[in-house]
């Protein structure tokens, strides 16, 4: 989702930070599960915060990167005036730590291209405020009763997602490499001889889920409901370098057949010719990964395409971007229980033999790897590595109620966001799960998204 989507209507370390042991993956808790486990989630994602932070100097968290993301010291007093918001202020009835940063740091008013204008805390300041803020919502937490907890983690997820968000803002900087990580395992024995695609069963399934079996759940994932699904073919792996290679060098670029009419446009303005952050050096392409230059991967999930190009391979290729029921189906229904599943290998929480995700690993993992993660379809890597776009608009399921206030989700429905599903590697397992909805608009490619395409079965490879 856009980072920008946890602020309210108005309210009545290391010197270099390694991605590997930052986000510890922080598993969501059976229903009924007491109020500590809120407490570990909220601790992880301060833990990343602050390494994703820490690791640079002053001057670096004061600048804007690119006006399409804020300063990262606006992220990180943004995320101290929200949980001053909702767990000082509504969940704990207390008096603001700091009232005056609310129209600061309130998404809604300012772009982000317009935030380094701000009167913004400086990093020394920010850190404090959000110190203090933690402090007053850890004794709040301390004495909430068990099951009312939800704000608690609605805001460790919404700390999470800004993790991912400066995540991005770190690939989009210029200057020294300041992450790091182990890469990814090579692909498991046998991925190369995996099926290109497989086969999910037609029929009804149970999609979204309600709060009383997901309390991690957002409002925007809510409620369940039957949903019938036409059998198709999916893509066993997202789409990896090496194909989306075939597509340019095919001039898939060059050709509007391929392309929607607004995509075209967007596609000749931009000047696209490949993913970003992708540059060709005579024979060879090569991509910019977090301060480091290296050859593209050719196994591993394309990465940074916007919808506009995911669609548009997709037609190339004589397929199409999955519905978002579609995804969910593959993601999650069990045909030999009939049941839907919390995460594609089932209800354990996610694991490092399951996804590549929790910053980890700084990039995706080979197609094929995870075999352990496998779906019952028989795909892999539906969660971590990439998200992937769907061909559906954001919008509400049936039944749908905006919990706790319609800016979370409800402002964002229409016909301008594009829904992206499964996460990254980025994206921490505190906010992700087979029901867990993304979205934003088709033009972007900062986000570390793919995709997987799919067909009908009536319809050729």
């Amino acid at each position: 989702m856009t980072e920008d989507t946890l602020t309210p209507e108005p309210p009545a370390a290391p010197t270099a930070a390694t991605a590997a042991g930052t986000a510890p993956a922080t598993a969501p808790e059976p229903p009924g599960s007491p109020a500590p486990h809120a407490r570990s989630a909220l601790e992880a994602a301060r833990r990343r915060t602050l390494a994703l932070t820490d690791c640079l100097p002053d001057d670096e968290l004061l600048a804007q990167h690119s006006p399409l993301m804020s300063p990262l010291v606006w992220d990180l007093a943004h995320i101290g005036n929200q949980e001053d918001i909702w767990l000082v202020r509504a969940a704990g009835g207390l008096p603001a730590l700091r009232a005056d940063l609310d129209p600061h740091y309130d998404a809604f008013r300012t772009p982000r291209a317009d935030r380094p204008a701000l009167p913004l805390l400086p990093p020394g300041p920010a850190r404090r405020y959000l110190a203090d803020v933690r402090e007053r919502a850890l004794d709040v937490l301390a004495s909430a009763p068990p099951g009312e907890d939800f704000l608690f983690r609605m805001v460790a997820q919404h700390e999470q997602q800004h993790d991912e968000t400066m995540l991005a803002t770190h690939q989009l900087r210029r200057g020294r490499a300041v992450l790091d990580a182990p890469a990814p395992r090579p692909a498991p024995a046998g991925a190369d001889r995996l099926p290109r695609e497989v086969l999910v069963p037609g029929g009804p399934f149970t999609m979204g889920v309600d709060a009383a079996d997901d309390p991690w759940a957002l409002d925007n994932e809510r409620p369940a409901h039957t949903v019938h699904i036409a059998p198709f073919w999916l893509d066993t792996v997202p789409v990896t370098n090496a194909a989306y290679q075939d597509f340019i060098a095919d001039g898939g670029y060059d050709d509007p057949r391929w392309w929607h009419p607004d995509g075209w446009f967007h596609r000749q303005r931009a000047q696209l010719t490949a993913p970003a952050f992708w540059r060709r050096d005579g024979g060879l392409w090569l991509r910019r990964r977090f301060g480091h230059a290296e050859p593209v991967p050719p196994d591993e999930p394309v990465c940074h395409v916007s919808w506009y190009e995911a669609d548009a391979y997709a037609r190339w290729a004589g397929r199409r971007l999955p519905t978002e029921a579609e995804w969910e189906k593959a993601a999650r229904h069990d045909p030999a229980t009939g049941r839907s599943l919390r995460h594609p290998w089932g209800d354990t929480p996610p694991g490092p033999e399951h996804a590549n995700l929790g910053q980890r690993h700084l990039q995706p993992a080979p197609a094929g790897s995870y075999p352990q993660g496998a779906a019952p379809c028989g795909a892999r890597q539906l969660l971590g590595d990439v998200w992937e776009w769907t061909a559906d608009d954001f919008g509400p399921h049936p039944g749908f109620a905006a919990h706790p206030y319609r800016e979370y989700s409800e402002v964002f429905f229409g016909t301008s966001y594009k829904v992206l599903r499964g996460g990254s590697f980025g994206t921490d397992p505190v906010a992700c799960r087979g029901t867990f909805r993304n979205w934003d608009f088709p033009v972007r490619r900062q986000i570390f998204a793919g995709f997987r395409t799919c067909r009908d079965t009536g319809a050729g490879r």
